[in-house]
């Protein structure tokens, strides 16, 4: 088993884990918050979200690159898969939940909530994938099992 392969498992399942939990309990409840106290929650939630999940994805980001440059054992089909996922990832936090998340610094918007809400499905399900692609390739690769 290579150590990328290892440190790209690990960062997806935890980023996997975490956007389940983001996707059925965070988002929702953001839109529960009284009106005066949105500022301050959503400034909290971005704040300390980031703090988890950049480096998570700067690491699974590093490992999917370089898994491409150096398959060792994996498919190309799978290494090459996982980074488009990654892509994916990247592409809809950045074009799509950030704008929702900048609208909604500056105050309670339903519009923008509702469209973070549905729009996040997508990283939901690219990150979903990628956990059973990450553990088919654990499994593929010889790992222990």
């Amino acid at each position: 088993m290579s150590t990328l392969l290892l440190l790209q498992a690990t960062a997806t399942l935890a980023l996997t884990g975490l956007i389940w939990f983001v996707q059925l309990v965070h988002y929702p409840l953001l839109g529960r918050v009284g009106r005066s106290e949105h500022l301050a929650y959503h400034a909290g939630h971005v704040r300390r979200t980031g703090r988890v999940v950049a480096p998570l994805m700067l690491v699974e980001a590093f490992a999917a690159i370089a898994l491409v440059a150096r398959p060792g054992d994996a498919p190309a089909w799978a290494v090459w898969l996982g980074l488009g996922l990654v892509a994916l990832v990247w592409l809809s936090t950045f074009l799509v939940q950030v704008p929702c998340h900048e609208r909604l610094s500056r105050g309670f918007d339903e519009a923008a909530w509702r469209r973070l809400v549905r729009t996040n499905w997508m990283r939901t399900g690219a990150w979903t994938v990628r956990a059973g692609l990450v553990v088919w390739l654990l499994r593929a690769t010889g790992s222990p099992t």
